[in-house]
């Protein structure tokens, strides 16, 4: 046998020990997939427990246990708006046992404020995305305020009196959005999650709050005066509260989408499944009433249209930043 002779057969050989090495990793692969999950999941939440994330998020996991027999368990790990927990889901292990239950803000408002350490659009995959908010604008029931022009006129009387909630970037932009159109002055005061800044707003804390229904009770029993939503449309929950729209500012909504994610290189099998559990979850008329009730709109969206929803909810941040010369308060 010749040299050419000996160096065709070695490569027959190593080529089929390559062969059934792959082989043998895509039946794993495949199994591994197909008995998806066989141990407990876990869902990072990248605000604190309480907010309405964090709320969607355990409603989901409760139900996706009882429906794929494995337990998915919450894990709250707030901090850096969202950006610590955020960054977690985008780097762990992509095999489908540690996801991402995320509000909008650390998705598509994030990068036109912060420097980050993962990219949103390459380094997170979008499984599913559930519902949508707004917030409730409301005032300490003490001021002489009853509705937006008056709120308008009483911090026009009162420069740097009137302080609000920054528990989130979606509600310090809210509250931006609102000073930038309505040519007042507000100070931000940052809290660590919107469920913080309800408790302060309770004791009296801050005067102006961008609640993302978080206190409907306090709202009712008169702890919270509102004066407006923030949405497009108005509310199922408060449907005499105008819309800020309806109060004469043009163009202003704020609204946020609650939406599961997973890191990059998370199997489609896993990906796919996931997406219909979660659809078949929000979908179910039981499930719709409570998300009525905590006044969350439920979407139901392919994967390419909430790809496409991100990719255009991030230009217009982008652009809302740049307009209003927005800073995030530290």
């Amino acid at each position: 046998m010749n040299f050419n002779q000996q160096s065709q057969k070695l490569v027959r050989v190593w080529g089929s020990i390559f062969l059934g090495l792959l082989l043998s990793f895509t039946s794993l692969l495949s199994f591994a997939q197909a008995n998806y999950p066989n141990r407990p999941v876990r869902i990072i939440v990248p605000f604190s427990a309480g907010s309405g994330t964090d709320i969607l998020a355990r409603l989901v996991a409760e139900r996706l246990t009882k429906s794929l027999g494995q337990s998915f368990v919450v894990e709250n790990k707030q901090g850096a708006d969202g950006i610590l927990g955020t960054d977690q889901i985008a780097k762990s292990a992509p095999d489908g046992y540690i996801l991402g239950m995320v509000p909008s803000s650390p998705i598509v408002m994030n990068p036109a404020l912060y420097k980050l350490p993962f990219d949103p659009i390459k380094d997170l995959i979008p499984v599913v995305v559930m519902a949508n908010l707004s917030c409730v604008l409301g005032v300490q029931p003490n001021l002489p305020i009853k509705n937006v022009q008056e709120l308008i006129a009483y911090a026009k009387a009162n420069p740097d009196k009137l302080n609000y909630a920054a528990g989130s970037t979606f509600t310090h932009l809210a509250g931006e959005m609102f000073k930038f159109i309505g040519g007042v002055n507000m100070t931000a005061i940052p809290y660590k999650g919107t469920a913080p800044q309800v408790t302060a707003f309770l004791g009296n804390e801050i005067e102006v709050i961008f609640d993302p229904f978080l206190a409907v009770q306090h709202i009712k029993n008169g702890r919270i005066r509102p004066l407006a939503v923030t949405a497009a449309k108005r509310s199922s929950v408060f449907p005499d509260l105008p819309t800020l729209q309806e109060a004469g500012f043009k163009d202003y909504v704020v609204e946020t989408w609650v939406a599961m994610f997973a890191p990059p290189g998370t199997p489609k099998a896993i990906v796919d499944l996931l997406h219909s559990e979660v659809n078949k979850i929000t979908g179910s008329p039981e499930v719709r009433a409570r998300l009525a009730d905590m006044s969350y709109d439920p979407i139901i969206e392919s994967q390419e249209q909430f790809t496409k929803r991100i990719a255009a909810d991030t230009a217009r941040w982008a652009k809302t930043v740049k307009d209003s010369k927005f800073q995030v308060t530290k």
